[in-house]
């Protein structure tokens, strides 16, 4: 499989700067000569719930401890190692630089040792289409954006054969170890694949990488946040800021964006907090109030006419693209064309909308013809509703533009509404990474050759305590079994690693709904600019400072880095 790579001679100042950035990197990691030792950093820990069933599915992996990488002290070389890597999932601002440090920290270890890169996804460990990450070719992606040194894909190693054919793919080219670059179905293939190579006696050892910008790959268990998160979160928050300029400038629009975060709301609330929108609709919320469509839309239309009673036609209006999920009688509805979509065999819409409950099948005709179609299109590769195929924000407008219309209609409303719709969605996926992307992800990438020297496997890599300065980022590795559970997928019960949800009770929230009434009438909308490459403002989003502590209040020793994370952000807010 022969595959084109970026050249050089096209690049712009700023992409030939970042390839010679130097990412900043935890102590632990620096040392190269001898060998980090990985020490248990706490007792196995079980899965919140479904304990007995992931035990009985993992029963050569599950029950091991998280661990702790340790510099080690006595200088020794490593053998030679032979290690695959693969991209799965969606495209995230910083796999490169995870490639990159676990490169690097191979070569420096052993310049024998060999990194192979699958090509296209998971599909190319099935297929056996590979090739041989050199330093010259890592040398031209460094702190660059994309996905686009192998590729990726959204296939899945499911099927008997299919593990099979990996088993065999990996044997004959005597692999040591493979990481899997991922999400949390991406990382629960590393489970799955940590478990039937070690039950086959395979040598070759997995490790999982946290990806995904939506930020639902985190646990208590040690994930502080998964990469590209930190880089989309800015993106989105620029563009909002400049919408929400335009808008003031205006004076005649509302703007609805719709912003990507299929099942949890950590992209939408992280840009409220970055841009003080009029109104952000966290879906987690939604749920908890049991809110219907009817209730959302008279919650909007009521701010919208206490501003045009303050004069004021416009305004910003923000939510995730799963919001349509965390409604409980949308949720219903979707749940039940899953199982309907999944067991029938033809796709007879009339057909499957005969087989809805009374409840889903009065909603499902109440919708929109186009949101009625959109919720019907093919499910994608793990049996879930596409939501970044459903427009959202569209089915919103109309909704208000009814109620609003009534309203006009019994003289309780007496402005003007015109709305524009947005999606921001791919703008984020695959940018520069923000400097805390780059250096979080190549401490990803090291620390997941330290672990696969080690010889564990069945492990996420973790770096930890990212808040403060790099010279206390701590590095590890959390078992994946740790974050498991069973959930419904194509009709049937599987082990998936649990999405972590905005929790409503934790700092991030809190802070949001502190200040969200003011900002919903007056004007406090807050422009945090594009990423800015500057070390002295390299801050991490606020989100991962709200929940673990303010960042460090001293420039850094390593990279001058001026942690003005606190004072920031108060100011922001």
């Amino acid at each position: 499989m022969e595959r084109t790579h970026i050249d050089v001679k096209e690049f712009s100042p700023l992409q030939h700067l970042r390839l010679g950035y130097t990412p900043n990197i935890p102590p632990v990691l620096a040392n190269t000569t001898a060998p980090c030792r990985v020490v248990p950093g706490g007792h196995p820990d079980s899965p919140p719930v479904d304990a007995a069933t992931i035990q009985r599915l993992f029963p050569h992996t599950y029950g091991q401890p998280p661990l702790d990488l340790v510099a080690g002290t006595t200088p020794s070389a490593s053998p030679v190692l032979k290690i695959g890597v693969v991209l799965s999932g969606g495209q995230a601002a910083g796999g490169h630089n995870v490639i990159s440090g676990l490169y690097d920290y191979l070569v420096a270890r052993n310049p024998h040792s060999q990194l192979f890169g699958f090509l296209g996804g998971p599909i190319g460990i099935m297929k056996g289409q590979y090739i041989k990450i050199t330093g010259s070719l890592v040398d031209r992606y460094r702190n660059l954006g994309g996905f686009d040194i192998i590729g990726t894909g959204r296939d899945k190693i499911e099927t008997e054969k299919q593990f099979e054919s990996s088993r065999d793919i990996c044997a004959r080219l005597e692999l040591d170890g493979l990481v899997i670059i991922g999400g949390d179905d991406s990382n629960t293939n590393a489970a799955l694949l940590a478990e039937y190579f070690k039950a086959t006696n395979l040598k070759t050892k997995v490790v999982g990488v946290p990806k995904t910008i939506d930020g639902d790959l985190k646990s208590d268990h040690g994930v502080e946040l998964s990469f590209g998160f930190d880089s989309a979160a800015k993106v989105y928050s620029e563009l909002i800021a400049n919408i929400a300029t335009d808008a003031r400038s205006a004076g005649k629009y509302y703007h609805f964006i719709r912003l990507m975060g299929r099942s949890a709301s950590h992209i939408t609330l992280e840009c409220a907090l970055q841009t003080h929108p009029n109104i952000a609709l966290i879906g987690e919320e939604v749920a908890q109030k049991q809110e219907t469509l009817a209730g959302i839309t008279k919650e909007v239309c009521d701010i919208i006419c206490a501003r045009a009673d303050a004069g004021k036609n416009f305004g910003v209006v923000i939510i995730p693209e799963g919001l349509i999920e965390f409604i409980p009688e949308v949720h219903k509805l979707i749940e039940e064309l899953n199982e309907l979509l999944a067991s029938q065999k033809e796709d007879d819409k009339d057909a499957i909308r005969s087989l809805l409950s009374d409840a889903s099948r009065k909603l499902y005709d109440f919708l929109p013809h186009d949101i009625r179609h959109q919720l019907m299109i093919d499910r994608d590769p793990h049996g879930n509703v596409q939501v970044s195929k459903i427009e959202t924000e569209t089915l919103l407008i109309h909704l208000v533009k009814v109620e609003l219309k009534a309203r006009k209609s019994a003289g309780t409303f007496k402005g003007s509404f015109a709305a524009l719709n947005h999606f921001f969605g791919y703008e984020g996926r695959c940018v520069i990474p923000s400097l805390f992307d780059c250096n979080y992800c190549y401490s990803l990438g090291r620390t997941a050759g330290a672990l696969l020297e080690a010889g564990v496997t069945g492990y996420m890599a973790v770096v930890r305590h990212v808040w403060g300065r790099y010279e206390d980022w701590k590095c590890g590795g959390v078992p994946l079994t740790n974050m498991m559970n069973v959930e419904r997928r194509k009709g049937k019960d599987k082990p998936v690693i649990k999405k972590a949800l905005v929790e409503l009770d934790k700092k991030p929230f809190l802070e949001f709904k502190k200040h969200r009434a003011r900002w919903a009438i007056e004007d406090c909308y807050r422009n945090p600019g594009p990423i800015q490459y500057n070390e002295a403002w390299d801050e991490p989003n606020i989100t991962l400072q709200l929940e673990y502590g303010p960042a460090a209040p001293a420039v850094s020793k390593t990279s001058g880095r001026q942690a003005v994370g606190r004072a920031v952000h108060k100011a922001a807010l």
